[in-house]
């Protein structure tokens, strides 16, 4: 209630003012009456005392203006300072317009790139209480994440004691009926806790009931919101129906919430329960799940991960076959969802920082020479009675008056920018990041931009302030010739230059390190030739397929169709694509050597014969297999050259053999021929020891289909998709792609793009902004140094002379700029270097060239206004103020 009633008294006050000035004048004038009163009784003359008088009061201005602040005409003065600011933009729409736009750009892409990291690394995770969710893993050596396994699991969920529940999930495709054949679509089995540890609730139906992930349950099925919108309508009636997956019946019990993402499962239509039926989840040494959990209240991470060593050590005592070597790993959910996206965008965000660095800093050259032309202004203001205090007062409503046009600016770039962003988020991305599809302007995005205000209004004030010192406002109204540039002005103007140089080069450096990485990264040799590839996922149901004899009969036809297909060279069927990930691991023992119990790891691929000749793989040494190679005959693998080297240094590989910790004759291979390294895992990962097993032998009932083509791969995919539905309709098809577009589609080459195409544009920005700068600095300078170039022409100076002059100083200021920028970029691409590529963070030919390019572009810039300089008429310059 007091600062209500305060501010109406301001307001009072306000309205009032003109009777207060009114009366104020009266009371001036009573006592300069008085004194002259006393004045003239002392025996001075009448017009004597008045002047007098006068003078001992001082100024009126002035009297009035510390008699306003007296009574805290605190609005009013800002109305005005207000008023007299927009008047200084109207009356230079130019700078204005200039200084906005730059402004805004800057503020811009500093708030749509924090918009991504707001929604990715500061906002909390969708789930109540999420910093008790943690992810919980096995870790085997130098692999800090591998999948549990179900006997694992159960008796980490018994032998805790930190973790209210503890709940396992993996992916796993299914066939779903369409009226056009059965369509592949992915899904997730979860254990029957799985929501009520995350605390999701349906938004129809019920949850998944304790007892319906045990073996012999009947099968059920929870449909995410947008399966349930675009499957089945968003019919409320769907609950109880029967839907066929993989040929058998699932039961729909109940729909997930729209606004529900689970970022590891990807985007799955459906979610079942993981039943311990298969002989994978049997066997202890079978590992293909992960784990999430919730922890008690009060408990940290680090006791729950020091309490899952000590199982898991204990495991490693009960079972040294399977649990050898087998770690724990326990980290908080969200980290494991972002992953290795956290320095991907603090680097974004840290380059869209440094534009806005640059921005402000451009906009303060902008107002420097705005200052230079305002020198008579201030002076004679300050001349009339104006204190230090009041200027420096117009000065920051003037500042902040800029800033808030270029953040309001800013902010409608930054809601195209991130329409823009969001556009180039990829499928996979914006499945793994809950959230990332409702980005928009929000609390912490204004809040930054209040600080990004607060932050340009503090420097836009500084500027003048810092140049309109008590000499220079002295010195104003005797030194208004144009030739006198003054040290101070070129000094802070060389300074900003050098700080805009600088900046510059950092980004520069930065994205031309970024952009080499790309290049390199798909440049890479990938051990196949990807051109004229096209693929398509095959996934057979259950029933109908539990015999390897069905599918190999399945996979048989199919590739006989596919290559009688008008345009296929050549078709192959594999467990897995290249340049996919380090996954599908066996561990395996060489026959004939001492086995000291430690697992050896090797990728296992199950492939048709003519996997090789389709991806023009190089044979190294021995021979591929054939049809022939089936279950009946002794099982045969081609390694690649690292399984080689690794396992057999010095020696041949073909012949020997491998096989289970056991080495049961069941699961002995004999190696048949060695392969050149193909890119199996991600394109920054190492060469791994991978066998290639015949798929005849091995019979996985979800593959994928890869036929070479004369013809466009991608007008190939529908004649795959028929070929497929021809031989079996109940088979399930997904969407199919090239093995181009896989590979620039990858998670590596999808992050090195992005970030190389966003940090490449803030550095042309910057590049932009730096050159203009400079550019504005060299010409100023001429301009104020026209009369002593003008001199010097007069007394002889050649055109050379005065090119070297300003080309000199230009120089120098360049010199100076790139040099730190230099040190600065080394200094700025450290945290960056584990997101390089075949490149490091210190690379010569990098930061050679884009000093190059940068000094290139700003000497240029320089050359205009030297050449301008040199083109002075002796004459007119003398003439000039």
């Amino acid at each position: 209630m007091e600062s209500l009633s305060r501010f109406a008294r301001k307001l009072a006050i306000l309205f009032r003012r003109n009777r207060f000035r009114r009366d104020l004048d009266e009371e001036m004038a009573y006592h300069r009456g008085e004194a002259e009163k006393e004045l003239v009784a002392g025996g001075m003359s009448r017009e004597g005392a008045r002047h007098a008088a006068r003078r001992r009061f001082g100024n009126a201005a002035r009297l009035r203006e510390r008699s306003g602040e007296v009574v805290r005409f605190d609005l009013e003065g800002i109305v005005q300072d207000l008023r007299f600011a927009a008047r200084q933009l109207r009356k230079n729409p130019a700078f204005a317009v200039m200084a906005t736009l730059i402004l805004a750009l800057g503020i811009g892409s500093c708030v749509a790139i924090f918009a991504f990291v707001d929604a990715a690394l500061i906002k909390p995770l969708p789930y109540p209480d999420p910093t008790r969710l943690v992810h919980v893993t096995e870790k085997e050596g130098s692999r800090p994440l591998v999948n549990l396994s179900y006997p694992d699991y159960v008796d980490w969920k018994r032998l805790n004691t930190t973790l209210d529940s503890l709940e396992v999930f993996t992916g796993g495709p299914y066939s779903l009926g369409t009226p056009s054949g059965a369509e592949s679509i992915h899904g997730t089995r979860v254990s029957a806790g799985f929501f009520r540890t995350l605390g999701v609730v349906p938004t129809l139906g019920r949850d998944f009931r304790d007892g319906e992930d045990k073996p012999g349950a009947p099968g059920v099925v929870m449909l995410s919101y947008g399966a349930w919108q675009r499957r089945f309508g968003g019919r409320r009636d769907v609950i109880g129906q029967s839907v066929m997956l993989s040929n058998i019946a699932h039961t729909i019990i109940g729909v997930l919430p729209a606004n529900f993402n689970f970022a590891l499962s990807g985007d799955a239509e459906v979610w079942t329960t993981v039943r311990p039926n298969e002989q994978c989840q049997l066997e202890r040494s079978c590992h293909s799940l992960f784990g999430i959990g919730r922890l008690k209240s009060g408990v940290t991470v680090s006791a729950a991960l020091v309490e899952m060593q000590q199982i898991a050590r204990q495991l490693e005592i009960q079972y040294p076959g399977s649990n050898r070597g087998r770690g724990a790993s326990v980290k908080l959910l969200s980290d494991q969802i972002i992953g290795d996206i956290r320095p991907a965008l603090l680097v974004l965000l840290g380059a869209a920082g440094l534009l806005l660095l640059i921005a402000c800093v451009n906009v303060s050259s902008l107002l420097l020479v705005r200052a230079e032309s305002r020198r008579r202004e201030i002076a004679v203001r300050g001349a009339l009675g104006a204190s230090p205090a009041r200027l420096h007062r117009q000065f920051i409503t003037e500042g902040l008056a800029l800033a808030l046009c270029g953040c309001a600016a800013g902010l409608g770039l930054a809601f195209a920018g991130i329409d823009a962003l969001k556009r180039l988020v990829s499928k996979q991305m914006s499945a793994s990041i809950p959230g990332i599809d409702a980005i928009s302007i929000n609390t912490h995005t204004l809040l930054l931009s209040a600080a990004l205000v607060l932050f340009a209004s503090a420097l836009f004030a500084f500027m003048p302030i810092y140049h309109f010192r008590s000499a220079n406002i002295r010195d104003g109204l005797s030194s208004g010739a144009r030739g006198s540039t003054s040290a101070l002005w070129r000094r802070m103007g060389a300074n900003l230059v050098v700080i805009e140089l600088a900046t510059a080069m950092m980004l520069l450096a930065g994205a031309g390190l970024l952009t080499r990485s790309f290049y390199k990264l798909l440049h890479v040799d990938l051990g196949f030739a990807p051109n004229h590839l096209a693929a398509i996922t095959v996934g057979l149901p259950q029933k109908g397929f539990e015999k390897d004899e069905a599918v190999i009969n399945f996979e048989r036809q199919l590739l006989g169709r596919v290559n009688g297909l008008p345009g296929v060279q050549s078709a192959a069927a594999a467990s897995m694509l290249p340049v996919a990930c380090i996954c599908n691991t066996e561990w395996i023992r060489i026959a004939g050597r001492p086995y000291d119990g430690v697992h050896i790891t090797v990728m296992d691929r199950m492939v048709s014969p003519s996997y090789f000749t389709t991806f023009r793989v190089h044979l190294l040494e021995g021979n591929y297999f054939d049809e022939g190679a089936d279950e009946s005959k002794p099982r045969i693998a081609v390694v690649n050259r690292t399984f080689a080297r690794r396992f057999f240094p010095g020696e041949s590989a073909i012949g020997k053999q491998f096989g289970d910790a056991d080495l049961t004759p069941a699961s002995i291979w004999r190696i048949a021929g060695v392969i050149d390294n193909i890119k199996d895992g991600g394109l920054e990962d190492e060469d791994f020891p991978t066998m290639y097993v015949p798929f005849n032998q091995t019979a996985p009932s979800y593959f994928t289909l890869v036929a070479r083509t004369t013809q466009s791969p991608q007008s190939l995919l529908p004649s795959l998709g028929a070929a497929i539905h021809a031989v079996n309709l109940d088979a399930g098809v997904q969407e199919g792609t090239t093995m181009t577009a896989l590979i620039e589609s990858s998670s590596s080459a999808y992050i090195h793009r992005t970030m190389a195409s966003l940090v490449g544009g803030f550095a042309a920005m910057a590049l932009l902004l730096g050159v203009a700068g400079i550019y504005a600095v060299i010409a100023y300078s001429v301009s104020r140094r026209t009369q002593e170039i003008g001199v010097r022409m007069a007394l002889g100076a050649q055109r050379t002379a005065v090119y070297r002059l300003i080309l000199k100083e230009a120089a120098l200021l360049i010199a100076v700029g790139v040099a730190i920028g230099i040190a600065g970029s080394v200094a700025a691409t450290l945290p960056i270097r584990k997101l390089l590529f075949g490149v490091r963070a210190w690379d010569a030919p990098t930061l050679f060239g884009v000093a190059i390019v940068l000094a290139g572009a700003a000497f240029t810039a320089s050359f205009i206004p030297a050449r301008r300089a040199a083109s002075v008429s002796p004459t007119e310059a003398l003439r000039s103020e």
